[in-house]
């Protein structure tokens, strides 16, 4: 089976490969590189030992989609390709919704074209707003309160309305918390280019003297210890979700939804009090005010997926935490540094080539 994935080469959708081409599926990548870079492609055939085919693309161009559908028979995608920074969605609401929605409407339009109906969504927990009850599941109301959780929550709508309109469809609709982690081997993982839009690398780069100290956005709220709190879950628990949600989809037909989640809540101060134990380095910071749009407590009830896709989040805070640093430390640049060496190696295996003919 042949797996389209979009976004392919980010911090998920990098994952997502490596868990699908170890458990023997063909995967073809597609991504702009707009929040990565492409030795990501090179570390995901490294780990897994399998070559596969790129594609340098972005949703909005339905030509080079649609290039990839001809030249591949595809069976099924997993779509991971997105702005995903809520800040910057306030600031940049058209662009938002441009990107994120029009490239997925440009996306089920080739897939139909193409006759390719199975189909895996990154959808977010941003889509419930601030819940009114907690641990959330799947039939809370969605009240989205920005831009990038509005783009997701309109995606779902279409979602459904496409099941709707034909049932030959397969859909299941993913919405997860709030992905951490990296690959155990310290070769992948979470590589933001200029400012980082989530918690976790803030504090490594902090742990690596690459920032002054940490800012916590509030410590008033009606938590335990005043920090907001959050459900973090392993990236590579959330890659293998997204594989059980497939096979999922080959014996289903229609549209399901699934939380992604451990079920359990830790505030900002229990996840840097866990990272500075785990790994012996102290993480400075302060506390100012609340950012705009914030919620108090968010986190899964993901019994569902549990039941339904034989799914269970296996790794704890502790591995998140470790697993995080293990992937700082060893790529203080992200994948730059790695640019150069890979392309050094290449070099140096070519001129050993050239000795030997």
């Amino acid at each position: 089976m042949v797996i389209l994935i979009t976004g392919g080469a980010g911090y998920i959708g990098s994952h997502a490969a490596v868990e699908l081409l170890e458990k023997g599926y063909e995967v073809v990548l597609y991504d702009n590189i707009s929040n990565t870079k492409i030795e990501a492609v090179n570390r995901i055939k490294e780990i897994t030992g399998k070559d596969f085919p790129f594609y340098k693309g972005d949703i909005l161009q339905k030509k080079q989609l649609e290039k990839v559908f001809i030249e591949h028979k595809i069976d099924a995608v997993m779509h991971f390709a997105g702005l995903k920074a809520v800040g910057e969605s306030v600031d940049k609401p058209l662009e938002y919704y441009r990107n994120n929605f029009t490239g997925t409407v440009n996306l089920l339009e080739s897939m139909e074209k193409f006759e390719v109906r199975k189909f895996v969504f990154s959808s977010s927990a941003t889509v419930y707003g601030d819940p009114e009850q907690v641990p959330i599941n799947e039939s809370a109301k969605r009240l989205a309160t920005n831009p990038y959780g509005r783009t997701k929550l309109m995606i779902e709508q279409m979602l459904e309305d496409l099941a709707a309109a034909n049932t030959s469809w397969r859909i299941a609709t993913l919405r997860y918390f709030n992905p951490i982690g990296a690959h155990e081997s310290g070769r992948l993982g979470e590589n933001p280019l200029g400012i980082p839009n989530n918690l976790m690398p803030f504090i490594t780069e902090v742990a690596a003297g690459k920032r002054a100290k940490l800012q916590i956005f509030g410590d008033d709220y009606d938590t335990a210890d005043g920090t907001g709190v959050r459900d973090y879950i392993h990236v590579v628990d959330l890659a293998k979700g997204h594989l059980n949600a497939l096979e999922y989809l080959d014996l289903n037909e229609g549209l399901e939804t699934f939380n992604l989640g451990t079920g359990k809540g830790y505030s900002v101060l229990d996840l840097i009090k866990t990272f500075q134990e785990v790994n012996g380095i102290d993480v400075s910071y302060e506390i100012i005010c609340r950012r705009p749009g914030d919620i108090a407590i968010c986190y899964a009830d993901s019994e569902k997926a549990e039941k339904m896709l034989g799914w269970k989040a296996e790794k704890n805070l502790m591995d998140m935490c470790r697993d995080s640093w293990r992937w700082q430390s060893k790529n203080p640049n992200g994948y730059e540094v790695a640019q150069k060496d890979s392309s050094e190696r290449r070099v140096r295996f070519k001129l050993k080539n050239k000795e030997f003919a």
